[in-house]
């Protein structure tokens, strides 16, 4: 099993009663939430005309429920002709409007192999596939297309600068996307734009930081992370929720309840 399932407990400040000791969502969680969030990524397959080369492609993409990319690709593309005479290939994929440095965005390669779907799952591929990209519908019948699915070897997840490392194949299928995840950017827009002092307060009373400006840059099932503004530079903090919390108006009751918590 991959050895990032948990990560050490965080020390919070005598300022305030220490918070419950959840783990952060591992790497192999983290990468199946990013990708369930991605349709299109960078197939690289090993090339048939320069032989060890990669062979670089744009790529759409669904997923099956296991977290496999399912792909509908044409006979006469140069990567279909590649995975025919060597199914090796690596799936690349990133956020498609990353903020900032886009080095410091999370980002995700699945190594694997990647073959034609069995006739006895054409159908239910069929479905997820065009539940993902709609159009494909025009031309998902014709005779040249044909459906593969990437059975993931191995996984690289890098979640920004010093945060990276390996996830087994197994945990990232046994994992399952955060439930925040598509809601995400709407805590993230409505805390920045109008809660700024109460995430000034959580920094303070949670992890004993001073600070004059805050944002928060991400939140999942189990906390949020603030980028601080403080007398000594910038400073980014961890702070987990009071509770495992899985839905929009579970996270807006929590962080209510920690600012009222954080006042008293």
């Amino acid at each position: 099993m991959s050895s990032n399932k948990t990560t050490a407990p965080r020390q919070h400040a005598s300022s305030g009663p220490a918070l419950p000791q959840l783990p952060e969502p591992s790497h192999a969680e983290r990468a199946r939430t990013l990708i369930s969030l991605t349709s299109v990524g960078s197939l690289s397959t090993l090339s048939l005309k320069h032989s060890g080369f990669p062979f670089g492609s744009l790529m759409p993409f669904a997923l099956d429920l296991a977290g496999r990319p399912l792909f509908l690709i044409s006979n006469m593309a140069m990567h279909t002709q590649n995975l025919k005479t060597d199914p090796r290939c690596s799936l690349f994929v990133a956020p498609a409007n990353a903020d900032g440095d886009p080095l410091g965005a999370a980002r995700a390669t699945l190594i694997g192999v990647a073959e034609p779907v069995p006739v006895g799952d054409l159908s239910s591929v069929r479905e997820m596939y065009l539940a993902c990209h709609e159009n494909s519908s025009y031309w998902v019948d014709f005779s040249d297309f044909s459906f593969f699915r990437l059975q993931p070897v191995d996984l690289y997840y890098v979640g920004g600068f010093g945060v990276m490392g390996w996830v087994e194949a197994r945990d990232y299928e046994d994992a399952a996307p955060d439930p925040l995840a598509r809601a995400a950017s709407g805590i993230l827009a409505h805390m920045n734009a109008d809660h700024i002092d109460s995430m000034i307060l959580l920094a303070r009373f949670h992890a004993g930081v001073e600070a004059t400006e805050a944002t928060m840059t991400s939140v999942d099932r189990l906390g949020f992370t603030l980028r601080l503004k403080t007398n000594d530079g910038m400073k980014g903090i961890r702070i987990n929720f009071l509770h495992e919390v899985a839905t929009l108006q579970e996270t807006r009751a929590v962080l209510v309840e920690m600012v009222r918590g954080a006042r008293r």
